[in-house]
């Protein structure tokens, strides 16, 4: 195992203290989340009731080999807690997230949670988000265009490719364009001026959503509210 693994699981394994039986949980996606949903299937098999909406089809997938009970926003309104990970966080715990495609889905949950838990690796830490390639998801119809607006923001975006080579597609059956923007001083501000942008469907830039951090490093863990450290 190596160390950002070892990393990853302890932040795993300590996000389930907030876990209590009978909660509605949100389920993330990543590779520190696909950690977590093993640990959480295991105190499932244990006697842990709970259920979960899972933030993409590979969660939803993994969840299911694990025997946690899956839900949809046709039986529940508003989740419990929601752990998810995360590509940057910064102190503020403002987030950027989409690396694994699942933005869409992953913002709808966690503005749907009571709390939301981010958990990663001490590497995922940074003072300024932005060394991260924003993910922007935009619709298929209009994909060039969007690029040429988002181009007016001063970044380069990158049609991002699928396995096959050709467009990866989400489960929600849009596009993701990779934007650059480098160190983005005014997260809020930039969200903004991409929320009003006809035809972008969703960003990767979660601020103001996550209440905790957990990080995992070689000491053991750290946990973050927003607002200081505990």
């Amino acid at each position: 195992m190596t160390d950002i693994n070892q990393e990853k699981r302890l932040a795993a394994q300590r996000s389930l203290e907030f876990v209590r039986d009978g909660m509605c949980l949100g389920l993330g996606s990543g590779s520190t989340a696909a950690i977590m949903l093993q640990l959480l299937g295991l105190r499932v098999r244990e006697g842990l009731r709970v259920c979960g909406v899972p933030t993409s089809e590979m969660s939803r997938a993994l969840a299911e080999r694990e025997g946690i009970p899956i839900v949809g926003f046709d039986q529940v309104s508003h989740l419990d807690l929601t752990i998810d990970g995360a590509d940057e966080v910064d102190p503020e715990l403002n987030v950027i997230k989409g690396g694994g495609g699942a933005l869409l889905r992953e913002k709808i949950v966690a503005s749907l949670s009571r709390r939301v838990v981010i958990i990663v690796d001490s590497h995922k830490q940074v003072q300024r988000l932005g060394a991260f390639a924003l993910p922007v998801e935009v619709v298929q119809f209009a994909w060039r265009p969007l690029a040429e607006r988002l181009g007016e923001l001063g970044v380069q975006p990158v049609l991002r490719p699928g396995r096959d080579g050709h467009p990866l597609v989400t489960d929600e059956g849009n596009y993701i364009l990779d934007c650059a923007f480098g160190r983005i001083e005014e997260p809020a501000a930039l969200a903004a001026r991409l929320n009003a942008m006809p035809g972008v469907v969703e960003h990767g830039l979660f601020v103001g959503l996550a209440h905790t951090l957990i990080v995992g490093s070689g000491e053991g863990t750290k946990v973050i509210e927003r607002g200081g450290e505990i």
